[in-house]
């Protein structure tokens, strides 16, 4: 099934599979891939201008935690505690929300949220995180934002292929 993802930076695009697309380098996402490994693949965010909103993709077309190999499963908490690790040093980022989800037609990702003062405003819970998410691509998507997020990709990828 064909959809149509809206990007952060306003594009439109047409893709059976966001993952797919984006692993197979068919949409690049901005600032490019953030880290990438023989199992995984991380870049921002495509649809949010969050500064160090990290997505972690499996490359292989699967949907849930537990189709993943031992390999991949070692390679995925490896990669995740890298870019956390790298999130905390370069962009000074103290709290991060962990979300995946099964009922995707991506494949197996998860987002790597990081927490902001400005989105407490929204609440402290899991339940803001929707509303920050709308908010960033709803208002955030200026160039001086965007050029923020760049830099903030360019940092992290720096660190983290180091």
């Amino acid at each position: 099934m064909v959809r149509n993802i809206t990007l952060s930076n306003g594009k439109e695009v047409e893709v059976e599979c966001l993952s797919c697309a984006l692993t197979s380098g068919l949409i690049e996402p901005d600032g490019g891939v953030v880290f990438e490994s023989e199992y995984f693949h991380a870049h921002q965010d495509v649809a949010y201008p969050i500064k160090g909103l990290i997505i972690i993709a499996s490359k292989r077309h699967v949907t849930c935690l537990d189709e993943l190999t031992d390999d991949e499963k070692i390679d995925y908490i490896k990669i995740m505690s890298k870019i956390r690790q790298a999130q905390r040093e370069v962009l000074g980022i103290e709290y991060v929300y962990y979300f995946y989800n099964e009922d995707t037609t991506h494949h197996f990702h998860t987002w790597m949220v990081p927490r902001y003062e400005w989105m407490y405003e929204f609440g402290r819970s899991v339940e803001s995180v929707r509303p920050v998410l709308l908010h960033a691509r709803n208002n955030m998507n200026n160039i001086e934002n965007i050029q923020y997020v760049m830099e903030a990709i360019n940092s992290i990828t720096k660190k983290l292929n180091e």
